[in-house]
């Protein structure tokens, strides 16, 4: 798994917003890897909204 440090965001690594903004060098130096999805949700992290759309929703529904 993919995360950005600012954002507090991790996904999958073939991202496709993430690869966009790499392509930028607009993420790079925010850009953390995790193991696997528990370690970054272990991290306070959240799921992408685009990679992860499912995981995204259920997550915000618990951050009503």
């Amino acid at each position: 798994m993919g995360g950005h440090k600012k954002l507090k965001i991790y996904g999958r690594l073939d991202c496709p917003s993430a690869l966009r903004h790499i392509a930028k060098g607009n993420y790079v130096k925010y850009r953390v890897f995790f193991a696997d999805e528990a370690a970054a949700i272990a991290a306070g992290y959240r799921p992408c909204a685009i990679c992860m759309r499912e995981k995204y929703l259920q997550w915000k529904q618990t951050q009503i």
